[in-house]
């Protein structure tokens, strides 16, 4: 085999595999969703242990202080 029949050879593949890869792109991907909402809006679950944390803490000095 000569070299240019090796060129050749080479390019003919060259050509094929690039039209392959080219023939591999699927659908677009769907556009993304909308942003999620700003800020965490502050619920039952934060200001009971905010009240339970001020208790609790009132409690213990309460108690260090009578001892």
């Amino acid at each position: 085999m000569t070299i240019q029949n090796k060129r050749i050879i080479a390019s003919i593949l060259f050509v094929l595999i690039s039209v392959v890869c080219i023939a591999q792109t699927g659908p677009t991907p769907p556009p993304p969703g909308p942003p999620p909402p700003k800020g965490f809006p502050i619920d039952g679950g934060l200001l009971y242990g905010m009240a339970f944390a001020l208790f609790y803490g009132v409690k213990k000095l309460l108690v260090k202080r009578n001892n």
